[in-house]
């Protein structure tokens, strides 16, 4: 497979998260009984208008916004014309000709590399219904249909999966933080579908491409993409690349690690768009223009500006930033007074390794500010580092707690009493003088000593003050 280059393009639909669906009133919520959030319009009956949803051409600005592209003030939604059980009026709304969003651009990093990955568009247009199929039946839940979708089609640019999965991720990143969808790839809010194709290492031309259809987990993308690979490039050694390589639709099949083919893959001519007639073209005012520049902070824009203002490192800020819920918990703990540094490090590293299996911050019973009143326990000196791992163990086990309550109850309260401290101290120097002597003759070792033995008689010392305070004794 090193003799080939693999030429990968993206399509990703973004469900927007509205109330109500993009040409009619009916509510968008997940989960409900099926075909109960439908109406004429969306189920395309005779006499039925559609009429836009302002919101969703504002979330679109929104994203254009984001990724530097131009945004066309002027835009058609077109009619593309196909039949399946779950889109019962023969006819998807779409864009075509003139997309709301036209060229922009997204950055990714991959192994301390930048690349930038071209964006070709990103059209606003009706989500289809659902296919479920139960034994010798099947059943169509028209709940989705009308759900109002962003698709973005990027340029062909990504190279590997790696590529293709480090860019995925920075769109779900950006889609989220500027708050236009939840983009639960779970309940089907961030879908995509991935062109793939080879050539031989040199060659400018492109060959046939295959269209996976349909994932939703950033696995099962990259697993599909690399079966592809490794599907054409086979086929291309073994001389049967043109027999064996069709232009057509495949899906992936998740247990047994393969693509299937679907369909044959329908050109842009098979689905005969023209413009709806049902519909006005989009024509964007100065009003709503202003309103979708107005954009969150971009995941990358937070990430300088915790560099510059905490003075935290990069890798830290990257890790940080990487999703909206760890974002938000940061800047929670920061605004509960715990300190940027050891913020990151509790949250990245302690309560982030801590968590197991399905466990997300998202679910997971230990807030912001809980963390962060931990954290400030032990920059007041109330406990120490590993008392406080204590803490988070049994906070991980209860499911949540009090940090006080919890101190006090298992005992874990550091001793600042400067006083008594002071007086093990002397007793452990007095009881020591021959190692006292050799401390000041250069054995600087026995410092350690000292600590352990004044830590025996105080348990509970604050390290930090009892070295200040043994050290000044010393000397």
């Amino acid at each position: 497979m090193s003799h080939f280059e693999t030429i990968i393009g993206l399509e990703v639909h973004v469900q927007l998260n509205t109330k109500t669906k993009i040409f009619c009133s009916c509510p968008t919520s997940f989960g409900e009984s099926p075909n109960i959030n439908v109406c004429p319009t969306c189920l395309g009956l005779p006499g039925a208008l559609p009429v836009l949803n302002r919101e969703v051409v504002k979330k679109a600005i929104q994203f254009g916004t984001a990724i530097q592209a131009q945004i066309n003030q002027n835009s058609i939604f077109a009619r593309k014309n196909y039949f399946y059980p779950d889109l019962p009026k023969a006819y998807q709304i779409s864009q075509f000709d003139v997309p709301i969003v036209g060229k922009g651009n997204i950055e990714i990093e991959l192994n301390g590399k930048k690349k930038i990955i071209g964006i070709t568009r990103a059209h606003m247009e009706e989500d289809a219904g659902k296919n479920i199929h139960e034994d010798e039946y099947s059943k169509v839940d028209l709940n989705r249909a009308c759900t109002p979708l962003l698709e973005i089609v990027s340029e062909p640019d990504m190279r590997n999966s790696d590529e293709a999965i480090a860019y995925l991720k920075k769109l779900h990143s950006i889609v989220r933080f500027i708050g236009i969808s939840d983009a639960n790839m779970q309940e089907g809010s961030f879908r995509c579908d991935a062109n793939v194709s080879i050539r031989p290492h040199g060659d400018c031309n492109l060959y046939t491409r295959v269209e996976i259809k349909n994932l939703n987990s950033f696995r099962f993308i990259q697993k599909a993409i690399e079966y592809e690979i490794q599907r054409q490039s086979e086929a291309w050694e073994d001389n049967k690349y043109n027999q064996e390589i069709i232009q057509e639709t495949r899906l992936f099949d998740t247990e047994k690690g393969v693509t299937r083919s679907m369909r044959g893959k329908e050109e842009s001519a098979d689905y005969r768009y023209f413009p709806d007639p049902d519909l006005l073209n989009v024509y964007i005012d100065e009003t709503l223009f202003k309103e979708g520049r107005e954009i969150a902070e971009l995941p990358d824009e937070k990430k300088e500006r915790y560099i510059k203002e905490f003075g935290i490192k990069e890798s830290d800020a990257l890790v940080v930033t990487s999703n909206l819920e760890m974002a938000n918990y940061f800047e929670t703990m920061l605004a509960q007074g715990a300190s940027p540094k050891a913020s990151i490090t509790w949250l990245t590293v302690e309560l982030i390794g801590r968590l197991k299996g399905e466990s997300t911050l998202q679910n997971c019973n230990i807030d912001a500010k809980t963390l962060s009143t931990l954290v400030k326990r032990i920059e007041e000196g109330k406990i120490s580092g590993k008392s406080a791992k204590e803490i988070l163990d049994v906070l991980i086990e209860k499911k949540g707690g009090d940090i006080d309550n919890l101190i006090e109850s298992l005992g874990l309260a550091q001793i600042n009493d400067d006083k008594a401290i002071l007086q093990a101290i002397e007793n452990v120097l007095n009881a020591n003088a021959d190692k006292v002597e050799e401390y000041k003759n250069g054995k600087d070792k026995l410092l350690g000593f000292f600590v352990g033995q004044v830590m025996k008689n105080v348990k509970g010392a604050n390290p930090n003050r009892l070295n200040e305070l043994l050290k000044e004794k010393l000397h």
